[in-house]
């Protein structure tokens, strides 16, 4: 879940601040997917193959005839599909904390946790309390400070409604583009921090087995959404900026 306005005014959550570093000699285009933040939240199809129309749309709306494009967590599978649908709009392919395969297609334990997740969206997603929310945010960033737990779970209460929120759970666990992982032929970096607790290391790895050519760097610690300054961040920022050559 992301909210652009939120989430600019406190670049320590969500790698706002990677972002920011970057934006120093790159143009960032961000925008928030259908079903959450300053997107519709009440749109008829919420679903992998809307995510990557409306990545379409954004690029082309931008005006952008080749770019470098930049997928994490859950975004990962869409910046994966429409690499292996538009390999001549791509100068570069950057995947962090992803995955070729939703929830609901991993083990029954796997399975199991995450619906009881989504028990706990339904009772208490929008409430003002974030006793809810804090779990999610233990499991995205456990190493990070008070300060940025209490940002976070505010992010996600703005980001969503109870039911938007779901929805795009659900659609997640949904997720399988393991076949379309030998069909990307962009150049690929592929991170992933060894103690994840949200997608757990071995995703990450098998995403970049998959992808013919991919460069798989293992970043220390556990947070999901890493922190400014930690040294997984640092790393992040130096695989980055290598990569794109600059």
């Amino acid at each position: 879940m992301t909210h652009l306005e939120f989430n600019l005014r406190n670049p320590s959550i969500l790698g706002m601040g990677a972002l920011t570093n970057l934006a120093q000699d790159h143009e960032i285009l961000l925008y928030d997917a259908r079903g959450n933040g300053m997107s519709d939240w009440e749109v008829e199809e919420i679903s992998l193959d809307a995510w990557v129309r409306d990545l379409e749309v954004v690029v082309d709306s931008a005006g952008y005839d080749r770019f470098a494009l930049s997928a994490g967590s859950q975004a990962a599978p869409v910046g994966i599909s429409y690499a292996a649908r538009h390999p001549d709009r791509l100068t570069h392919l950057i995947l962090y904390g992803g995955y070729a395969l939703g929830w609901r297609k991993r083990s029954s334990a796997h399975i199991e946790q995450n619906e009881a997740l989504m028990g706990l969206m339904r009772v208490g997603w929008g409430a003002e309390s974030p006793a809810y929310r804090q779990l999610f945010t233990s499991l995205f960033m456990p190493d990070a400070s008070k300060e940025r737990w209490d940002l976070f779970n505010e992010a996600q209460r703005i980001s969503a409604s109870s039911e938007a929120a779901l929805r795009v759970f659900e659609a997640q666990g949904q997720i399988d583009v393991r076949n379309l992982l030998p069909e990307v032929r962009t150049p690929t970096l592929v991170m992933h921090s060894r103690g994840d607790l949200r997608v757990p290391f071995e995703y990450g790895r098998q995403v970049a087995a998959g992808i013919p050519g991919a460069r798989f760097v293992a970043l220390p610690g556990n947070n999901h959404i890493l922190q400014p300054g930690e040294p997984a961040a640092v790393r992040y920022l130096e695989e980055v900026r290598l990569f794109l050559g600059g």
